[in-house]
């Protein structure tokens, strides 16, 4: 596969609950994240294109919210691509792939 990422990512397992514009919501796990976007391991898998909000206890922020756009989708979860992010959001995620990385 040809690797067209800008971020490195790291593994992670944390539990999240994905709320899709237009009212559908269900619980689901990250499996990997980096600043720019995250797999999401999920028996259910919003459309491509689809707005979908992240929510997680990440590490030193609890409840993160992070806004999101679905990318693709395979048979066991999706990748998005992280909106606007804030300066607080975009510190945890660069903590945790630095992390991750060392």
């Amino acid at each position: 596969m040809d690797e067209k990422r800008r971020h490195p990512r790291v593994v992670i397992n944390l539990p999240v609950s994905c709320d899709v514009a237009g009212g559908q919501q269900f619980q689901a796990n990250a499996r990997d994240v980096s600043v720019g976007g995250m797999f999401v391991e999920a028996s259910v898998a919003p459309a491509f294109g689809a707005q979908i909000t992240i929510v997680g206890d990440f590490p030193g922020r609890p409840g993160m919210r992070i806004p999101a756009i679905v990318r693709w989708v395979t048979s066991d979860g999706f990748g998005v691509q992280f909106g606007l992010l804030g300066a607080h959001e975009t510190h945890v995620l660069a903590a945790i792939v630095h992390k991750g990385r060392g």
